[in-house]
């Protein structure tokens, strides 16, 4: 396993980004809320991830910068928790400014651990609604 996070795998696209917000699901997991979307045309494309921190939360581009790159770190060591590929995902940070890299990563691997029953239900939720 690789544990780098190239572009290709950050969600940078404005399109892709509107699709994850307007398709996706979610659910939340203190300090994260998570947004998700599998779409049959990303099967073939890797996961891409999305990093957010709210403004009215963190007031400082330094605060929210510093919450960021520990982020983007605890995924970054954790991503092969995920299955392979075809997923976009959003994570939006609602916790405290003050939190640690060693309280972070817990809850980073908690997040990617339940993601795939989170998907499993979902995609259980479309097949009985077609």
């Amino acid at each position: 396993m690789e544990y780098t996070l190239p572009k290709s795998e950050r969600l940078h696209a404005e399109k892709s980004i509107k699709e994850l917000f307007d398709k996706g699901s979610s659910f939340f997991l203190y300090p994260f809320k998570i947004m998700f979307w599998a779409g049959e045309e990303l099967v073939e494309s890797p996961n891409q991830v999305l990093f957010s921190v709210s403004k009215k939360k963190i007031k400082k581009a330094t605060g929210r910068n510093y919450i960021k790159r520990r982020l983007k770190e605890a995924y970054r060591l954790n991503k092969s928790l995920l299955p392979p590929s075809g997923l976009l995902l959003g994570f939006i940070f609602v916790g405290e400014a003050n939190m640690s890299f060693g309280e972070l990563e817990p809850k980073m691997k908690q997040v990617l651990q339940r993601l795939p029953s989170e998907l499993s239900k979902n995609l259980g939720n479309h097949d009985s609604k077609n």
